[in-house]
């Protein structure tokens, strides 16, 4: 079986397709999350994905901070119930500018199960 590096987690997305494909190989249940649309400050483009195995490890990233451990837990929910979602995290400008940001955002992330 393989293991995931500290440094992995934070992998190109290439990389991150590789692990992936590795854990479903070694017969686990894996979601892929990948961000599809976002708008305003957004730490990580659109095509960025974060791949989480049935075992809660996960490797690349999505956004950051308190979104990436939200969407590890949405992923197990996708894993759980064979079943995609579309999630959307938003932070308005106010919001943003009464905790030290410049600007706010919002992010949508696909996350679904993948292989057999």
């Amino acid at each position: 079986m393989s293991e995931t590096k500290k440094s992995d987690t934070l992998g190109t997305d290439e990389r991150v397709l590789e692990i992936a494909e590795e854990w479903l190989a070694d017969s686990k249940k894996v979601a892929l999350a990948t961000v599809v649309a976002t708008w305003g400050s957004a730490p990580r483009p659109v095509g960025s994905h974060l791949a989480v195995d049935e075992d809660a490890r996960f490797v690349g990233s999505v956004s950051g901070g308190c979104i990436e451990g939200a969407v590890v837990h949405e992923a197990l929910d996708a894993i759980a119930e064979d079943k995609a979602r579309l999630i959307e995290f938003g932070v308005s400008n106010d919001q943003a500018w009464e905790v030290g940001l410049a600007c706010g955002g919002t992010i949508k992330i696909y996350v679904e199960p993948v292989g057999a």
